[in-house]
């Protein structure tokens, strides 16, 4: 494929996660457009996806042919829902371009942290706060040195609720709760959101010891909320911290044009 035909291809990223689909339009190397959906409940049928996944502009594309579609899952069930799409090209841990990668290792992460490093430099940490929170690091000859997975805000409340008799399940709130507390929902939010950012704070002073100006790069759902909390706890390493939530995107991107301009 040429670069004239490459320049007015669509294409669109497909991410999996635990608990939704996360889509990028692309024209090219252009990000056009993002979106998330739930998960799929039947398999693509005749090539088409269905419309109620797609966002308004790109529909009206009127496209006369399958848009090639550039898939990373961390479900395999919802991957067997895609098996039948004509341009489907499954993204897999050999087309990510970061030394020391183990077969285990979720695509999410290797995505992100290759897309944060082709975007912000090596060396890099990526704090991905979805259902799970992950540490993925990598250093300056793009060799991945490991990270670290726990249960993420959301998940942790919610498992809260779920195995004792009377706690009760609390929605994230908006700014940092007091660290002490006379209520019982203040103090769940106290609890899981000060340690976690305890936590995090811990990574990144360590991490900074290592590689002292490298970047610090937020993505997933909670990524905003975190780096807000993070602010107000520990204002003094803000300067070293970037919120982009398509590091995965950026990371199907770089496959996309490995593959057709290799």
């Amino acid at each position: 494929m040429n670069d004239k035909c490459l320049e007015l291809e669509n294409w669109l990223a497909v991410a999996i996660g635990n608990s939704r689909l996360h889509w990028a339009w692309f024209r090219h190397n252009i990000l056009i457009e993002q979106w998330d959906t739930p998960h799929l409940s039947t398999e693509i049928r005749l090539n088409q996806i269905p419309q109620q996944f797609l966002a308004t502009n790109f529909k009206q594309q009127n496209l006369t042919k399958p848009t090639p579609i550039y898939l990373a899952s961390v479900v395999p069930k919802q991957t067997k829902l895609w098996q039948n799409y004509a341009d489907l090209n499954l993204v897999t841990l050999k087309d990510v371009d970061i030394k020391n990668i183990y077969p285990t290792m979720g695509i999410d992460r290797a995505l992100a942290v290759w897309g944060a490093g082709e975007t912000y430099g090596y060396p890099c940490l990526v704090i991905d706060g979805g259902t799970a929170l992950t540490f993925t690091a990598v250093n300056p000859i793009k060799q991945l040195l490991g990270g670290a997975i726990l249960p993420g805000l959301r998940l942790q409340f919610t498992s809260l609720k779920q195995r004792t008799a009377n706690l009760p399940e609390i929605t994230l709130p908006k700014i940092l709760p007091p660290r002490w507390t006379l209520d019982t929902n203040q103090a769940i939010a106290s609890g899981v959101i000060h340690t976690q950012i305890a936590g995090i704070h811990s990574y990144i002073i360590d991490w900074q010891r290592k590689f002292l100006n490298s970047k610090v790069i937020f993505t997933g759902g909670d990524a905003n909320v975190l780096a807000q909390y993070l602010s107000i706890q520990f204002p003094e390493i803000m300067p070293q911290i970037i919120v982009d939530q398509n590091l995965v995107f950026w990371g199907i991107k770089s496959v996309y044009k490995s593959r057709n301009l290799s």
